[in-house]
């Protein structure tokens, strides 16, 4: 396993410098943010990117997120166009020596919260939900929710359009998107790696299909090959109390290409709010999480994601400098007390093996 970190590029108040003073990180993920979802995207921008996260001494190798224009998430006839656009940008990022590109299948909106500020009793703000909050016949444009793309078709059509089609519908979609686009990546040299459901269940009347384990497993059968994979956030899952982190690590082993390493407390049905990382302040056991990867051979890529904003920074909520680099040090630190111990079983066992051996006079 090998750490990495969020940047979201030149515009972002953190300097990649910074980020490359963060103990146990090898690579920076980002994206380019100004080229329209359905656009293949400029080589000479993903150079420009590639060469600011090398020259902070870092590798740019994972690419999140090439965002699924929302015509492809409703089946419409413009898809395969756009499809195509989508292809031939993983076929660019693996050129560029890219080997993780993460995508989400949420339906217009993104991770969604109903307070970006959210007082804790120590004096940090954090991210939080509260169902009760939203009310169903309300819009959910500018409710609470980031818009990294711009939409480009007008919101209130694409609401309806959505509100028209069921599950088994965005399933469809995302089955003949998977069909499509995993051969590119496996020409590429690149796996792709779906973003669950923030939170796993439907908001506004819009369906949400990435929400538990028998969403993965569809995901996974829809094209049964490696380089159709997940990125598991296991704070996204997590905010279900019904979802088990440890054990969907342990069921889907090999098809993990990227996991999110993030806590989060229940304070009701429904509701809850971000903590920090270590588990005594949250209901995501990450020590398990992380002793699940190390037991099924995990070796890619692992992020702190969203933090509070702590020792009054300012910034984009969810993304400050602070509390995700003291996430990244804390998850570093339990991977390598994890390998530690398990080196020191694995030397206690072979001892035992050779004195058996010994004992038996060396036959």
């Amino acid at each position: 396993m090998h750490l990495a970190f969020r940047w979201f590029g030149p515009q972002d108040p953190i300097p990649a410098q910074y980020i490359a003073q963060i103990p146990g990180v090898r690579s920076i993920v980002a994206a380019l943010y100004d080229v329209p979802a359905g656009r293949e995207w400029p080589r000479d921008a993903v150079l420009a990117l590639k060469a600011r996260i090398e020259d902070a001494g870092r590798a740019f190798e994972i690419v999140e997120s090439v965002p699924v224009h929302e015509d492809i998430k409703l089946g419409r006839p413009t898809r395969d166009t756009l499809l195509d656009a989508f292809a031939a940008t993983v076929t660019l990022l693996g050129e560029v020596g890219v080997k993780v590109v993460v995508y989400n299948f949420m339906p217009l909106f993104d991770w969604f919260r109903t307070d970006f500020a959210m007082p804790l009793p120590d004096g940090s703000t954090t991210l939080a939900y509260d169902e009760a909050e939203i009310d169903p016949a309300a819009d959910p444009w500018g409710a609470g929710w980031p818009a990294y793309f711009p939409l480009d078709e007008p919101a209130d059509d694409l609401k309806a359009a959505y509100r028209q089609l069921d599950e088994n519908g965005l399933r469809a979609n995302l089955a003949y998107f998977l069909e499509r686009v995993v051969p590119a990546a496996e020409e590429a040299g690149v796996v792709l790696a779906l973003h669950p459901d923030d939170p796993p269940w439907s908001i506004f009347g819009i369906p949400r299909i990435v929400k538990h384990r028998d969403d993965l497993a569809f995901v996974c059968g829809a094209v049964d090959r490696p380089a159709n994979g997940l990125c598991l956030c296991v704070g996204s899952l997590g905010a279900d109390p019904a979802n088990d982190p440890p054990a969907l690590v342990r069921e889907f082993a090999g098809r993990i290409h990227f996991v999110h390493g993030r806590n989060v407390k229940h304070t009701g049905p429904r509701r809850f709010h971000e903590s920090a990382h270590p588990p005594e302040y949250g209901d995501v056991d990450l020590v398990a999480v992380l002793q699940a990867l190390h037991d099924t051979g995990y070796t890619g890529p692992l992020r702190p994601d969203h933090g509070r904003m702590i020792w009054g920074e300012r910034g984009t909520p969810g993304y400050g400098l602070h509390d995700r680099a003291l996430g990244a040090v804390y998850l570093h630190g339990v991977w390598q007390g994890i390998c530690s111990a398990a080196g020191r079983q694995a030397a206690i066992d072979a001892a035992g093996r050779q004195a058996a051996i010994d004992a038996r006079g060396g036959r």
